[in-house]
């Protein structure tokens, strides 16, 4: 049985959230003005996603908005992390605002707020028009440029009422996965454009700070990085080095400059890609977080790998470890390794888990339910580590379970299941999972029994 969760551990305000990114949800692409982001022409690429999926459809939320917000209030949360699609909003890239994008967003957030929901947006989720991808895309610094200015136009339609923003979700999937190992939108397998397409993320993430704090004065802005804890398989000399190269490439690539310390001399070396600068681009990556969020999942370990690409470091399975059906590895310890480096490595003055969560098959009972230990036994796990990472002197201010729901899950397509409430895609009839309803006793017992163990 998974230990105990000290919720007396977590503020009285904690902020228990679900989240979800637009193109895994929506659906609706070619509706009110939509344009065609990277991720339609990437996932209408035969061969590029698991059976051949797309997000045409997916979780028909564009539609059924109302009905995905009334299962938000029968799990008891308080917070909602969405993202806004930028071809919703700026079909062009750029320039001309569609209204009807803007309208749906501006009707989303005021549902969430009549439910006592505090909506948290974030305003990149890797679906960059496909137009401004036609230009040249990440690698081209004018990227950086339109996405201040769509930040912009965001927050001057939402800040009224969203207080809580994220400039970008998860930058290493851009680039890297994106861009260097072909896995995801874009697609590209360039080391070059890799490097380029990270730097102009961070960059972007600097000038969307600054155009969302003049937009909505008051504004919370933060970052949401995806880290792994990173360990040698080996104690040679050899494996080591690859586990340090490995955490500059996962963890230091994209702390340490949104914190001011540049980016990290040695992975530039190992890179051996000229960095895109100019003269105040660091100043402007590294304007002052007011929080920052740990998308946290599996942990790695790795061995040397010198034929390999960039970092020159490869994963290697550890026999008897549990594992998810995305066939991660299972360490929550790793979550509240993390929180704690980022208190006292990088200072940070309030954090955020802005996604855990896990994938793992679904069996539907001949009565509708669905029992799912395993993801249950996840999820109580990680909220345990994340308490006693708080106990420990995290501050920790919320949790954001991935997902709400069953998804368009990127590059695996509809086979993978996140989410805590079940979606059939064929109907598109939403059912809250056992761990969904396990959710919704922790949130219960946090805040109506005295914050006690649950």
């Amino acid at each position: 049985m998974p230990e105990p969760i000290d919720l007396a551990a977590f503020p009285h305000d904690f902020a228990w959230g679900t989240a979800t990114a637009a193109y895994q949800i929506e659906g609706a692409v070619a509706e009110d003005g939509r344009s065609p982001s990277i991720w339609d022409t990437f996932s209408h690429t035969p061969g590029k996603v698991a059976g051949d999926d797309n997000g045409d459809v997916a979780c028909d939320h564009y539609h059924r908005w109302r009905e995905d917000i009334a299962l938000m209030q029968q799990l008891g949360t308080n917070a909602y992390r969405l993202s806004v699609a930028w071809p919703r909003i700026l079909p062009g890239g750029d320039g001309t605002v569609n209204a009807k994008g803007l309208d749906f967003y501006d009707a989303l957030i005021d549902g969430l707020l009549k439910a006592g929901i505090t909506p948290s947006v974030t305003v990149y989720h890797w679906d960059l028009p496909q137009v401004l991808q036609d230009r040249g895309g990440w690698p081209e610094r004018d990227t950086a440029e339109r996405f201040a200015a769509y930040a912009s136009v965001v927050a001057e339609r939402l800040g009224d009422r969203v207080h809580h923003w994220t400039t970008l979700n998860e930058p290493l999937c851009s680039a890297w996965i994106g861009h260097l190992e072909g896995l995801m939108a874009p697609g590209l397998t360039d080391l070059t454009a890799a490097i380029r397409a990270s730097y102009h993320l961070l960059l972007g993430h600097g000038l969307a700070t600054q155009a969302i704090r003049a937009a909505a004065p008051g504004a919370q802005v933060g970052i949401v990085n995806n880290l792994s804890t990173v360990q040698a398989v080996t104690e040679r000399p050899e494996d080591i080095a690859a586990a340090h190269r490995m955490d500059g490439h996962t963890n230091r690539w994209w702390l340490d400059p949104v914190h001011g310390r540049g980016f990290p001399t040695d992975m530039r070396e190992v890179y051996g890609v000229e960095l895109p600068e100019y003269a105040g681009d660091l100043e402007t990556i590294a304007q002052p977080l007011d929080w920052l969020g740990l998308n946290y999942y599996f942990p790695a370990t790795v061995a040397d790998d010198p034929k390999g690409p960039a970092p020159y470091a490869r994963q290697v399975r550890r026999p008897g470890v549990p594992r998810t059906g995305m066939d991660w590895e299972i360490d929550a310890t790793g979550i509240e390794t993390l929180l704690l480096r980022l208190t006292h490595e990088y200072g940070a003055r309030k954090l955020y888990v802005t996604e855990n969560g896990s994938a793992f098959p679904d069996v539907v009972r001949p009565d509708g339910t669905i029992d799912d230990p395993e993801r249950t036994e996840y999820l109580v796990q990680h909220l345990a580590a994340c308490a006693s990472a708080a106990r420990k002197g995290a501050p920790l201010a919320g949790y954001y379970a991935w997902s709400l729901l069953d998804n368009f899950e990127w590059a695996y397509g509809y086979d993978k299941r996140f989410g805590l409430v079940h979606v059939d895609y064929r109907t598109q009839v939403r059912t809250i999972k056992g761990s969904g309803h396990r959710y919704a006793d922790i949130i219960h017992s946090h805040r109506g029994h005295g914050r006690r163990a649950a």
